[in-house]
């Protein structure tokens, strides 16, 4: 379990950006940081990867994996995404032919635009933002910290990653996040915690909520990924030639990635009410 514990932090002689800071983060637990800008929401989730040191207190309990996507990727580099990710994952252990073959799956995943063999410096913000995905995710990690990673992501990115973020979860990683629109955290975090003046809050567990999804087979090749197994679904009926399936709110944008991924048609997608 990761613990953060009266942890303080200021560069310099400059003010205080965090002022004893207490979280523990468990394994399986997908955790908000949310505040305004200067907060100290990027400065947290630094400590927390190793990446700066506290000024004060300490952080402890870090999983020997951990993934991290920064605020601000890539470097300018004239390597390609894939050989990238290969050199990454050879760095972390991974034979040459292991890496190149988990780069590639990952970028497929993620529906990098423009070609593997594009250099890092040309790629778009979004597909930029994809390859720093891909980069954290090269081991399966124990840790994902991700800084405003929806940043630049097309709209099938979006279901994409929080896929990938219930599944990190789903196998006993911890994830912890900063996104600064409100529905994005309330729809994937399991607990949000508010920084103000550089203290943080006691967890605010989100609202959880139905929401009903109505699907249809534009043809007879689209495949049944069996719905009743896919994570937050509560029932699944089909009633005159539709598939309504109802789902919790913070699975919804898996399920519609699972959805189109398998070749159905999204009719609508309704809020229904609060879970209780």
């Amino acid at each position: 379990m990761l613990s953060v514990e009266a942890v303080s932090k200021r560069y310099g002689g400059g003010n205080w950006v965090l002022r004893e800071v207490d979280l523990t983060v468990e394994p399986g637990a997908v955790v908000a940081i949310v505040g305004g800008n200067g907060s100290g929401k990027s400065t947290l989730l630094r400590l927390m990867v190793g990446v700066s040191r506290p000024t004060l207190g300490q952080v402890s309990g870090r999983p020997d994996v951990v993934g991290y996507v920064p605020e601000r990727f890539p470097p300018n580099e004239r390597l390609s995404a894939l050989a990238y990710l290969g050199h990454l994952g050879r760095i972390r252990g991974m034979t040459g032919e292991a890496a190149a073959e988990r780069a590639e799956e990952l970028l497929e995943r993620l529906d990098l635009q423009g070609g593997f063999d594009s250099q890092l410096r040309t790629l778009s913000k979004g597909n930029a933002q994809k390859v720093a995905l891909a980069q954290a995710l090269m081991v399966p990690p124990g840790l994902l910290v991700l800084d405003e990673p929806w940043s630049g992501l097309d709209a099938d990115a979006h279901g994409v990653l929080a896929t990938i973020i219930a599944e990190t979860a789903a196998a006993g990683g911890a994830v912890v996040f900063t996104d600064h629109r409100e529905s994005v955290t309330r729809a994937n975090a399991t607990r949000i915690h508010r920084i103000h003046d550089g203290r943080i809050a006691a967890a605010i567990a989100p609202e959880r909520a139905i929401v009903e999804v109505a699907l249809s087979r534009p043809d007879s090749d689209a495949e049944d990924p069996g719905w009743d197994d896919l994570d937050g679904v509560v029932t699944a009926v089909t009633h005159q030639g539709q598939l309504f399936v109802r789902v919790d709110r913070a699975h919804s944008d898996a399920l519609l990635a699972v959805a189109l991924r398998h070749g159905w048609s999204i009719d609508s997608v309704t809020p229904e009410k609060a879970a209780s």
